[in-house]
């Protein structure tokens, strides 16, 4: 390594000893990663609980070719060494970073171009709850989705880690924002954010509502994670022109849907994964979002709603609280 402090040969790490439920989650011993040319290791102090991290632990969503078997998307605290070609980092640097896969350790590496400074003010627990949704948010709402001032854009699972962000993002650049939520205390929740009206599926249907605060009109935007029976029915709530994108399927991969529909209306249904995406890809977010969010993130004008903090050997009761569905914001674990 370049560039390093004196580290340990061996780290803990919180694995998945076999697919299953929360308790497969075990701490080991793990060798510390070697940076490449290009890449960092981040002594982590925080990493980011995720939805995709259940999935990988049931056993449904291996890491991509070349990426840490061990769970974990996000993660923050200072540079522990930097590998050769990598100019803008230096040890002892705070930042927080997009992993494919190994955050749930004490060191994690990354590619130097997907890390972003911690911003000011900031703690590291704070800070690993923002790359996988601000990447996610940004990539999908504001470049795949194409989000303008004026705009109306309906979030469903308005309270997941995701939706918290989405609603801020969305009402800083100026769009009307309509957010579905599974109860009352998750609604309130979410208009304290900034949305400009929560919808409780459980008691109203969404494309009434979505269809009366727009004025007949629908939604411009919508960023769905549940698809299943929710397919239709964002065609029916979006607007001539409308763009829906899709960021998970957990109402189902397979739906019917009225084709007609998206022709008439001009619709355009797309989605995204990010997890195996190039570094390049993830690099260019990277640097849209130090421009045109970190900003706002200094200024606190958007900031991670935080649910729950858990230590890393309790990674378990992180993955429980998750699967459980009452959260409200992120879940983070504490590595320090």
């Amino acid at each position: 390594m370049a560039d390093k402090l004196k580290l340990p040969a061996k780290m803990t790490a919180v694995a998945i000893t076999e697919p299953g439920g929360p308790m497969v989650l075990k701490p080991e011993k793990r060798d510390l990663p070697e940076p490449a040319p290009g890449e960092i290791l981040i002594r982590v102090r925080a990493a980011g609980v995720n939805r995709p991290d259940v999935i990988q632990r049931q056993g449904l969503y291996p890491p991509p070719p070349g990426a840490s078997d061990l769970p974990g998307l996000e993660a923050a605290g200072e540079v522990a060494a930097v590998g050769p070609d990598t100019p803008r980092w230096k040890v002892g640097d705070r930042v927080c970073a997009l992993t494919p896969g190994g955050a749930y350790a004490e060191y994690v590496k990354v590619h130097g171009t997907i890390a972003l400074p911690v911003p000011d003010g900031f703690t590291f627990t704070e800070a690993a709850a923002l790359p996988e949704t601000f990447f996610t948010v940004w990539h999908n709402v504001f470049q795949r989705g194409g989000l303008k001032a004026g705009e109306a854009l309906l979030i469903h699972g308005g309270s997941s880690g995701i939706g918290t962000t989405a609603i801020q993002l969305g009402s800083a650049f100026g769009a009307y924002v309509l957010v579905t939520a599974g109860s009352a205390a998750k609604c309130e929740a979410c208009i304290g954010l900034g949305a400009d009206r929560a919808i409780n599926y459980r008691a109203e249907d969404f494309v009434t509502v979505v269809k009366d605060a727009t004025g007949g009109k629908g939604a411009d935007v919508i960023l769905d994670m549940v698809a299943g029976s929710y397919v239709a029915r964002n065609y029916q709530a979006a607007a001539d022109d409308g763009r829906i994108v899709q960021i998970a399927v957990q109402g189902g991969p397979k739906a019917e849907a009225d084709f007609a529909v998206l022709m008439r209306k001009r619709l355009t249904h797309t989605g995204s994964t990010l997890r195996p995406r190039s570094v390049a890809f993830k690099a260019q977010i990277a640097a849209e979002l130090e421009e045109k969010v970190w900003p706002l993130l200094a200024e606190r004008r958007v900031a991670p709603v935080m649910d729950m903090i858990f230590p890393l050997r309790d990674a378990w009761r992180a993955h429980e609280r998750m699967e459980a569905g009452d959260h409200i914001g992120k879940i983070v674990l504490d590595v320090a």
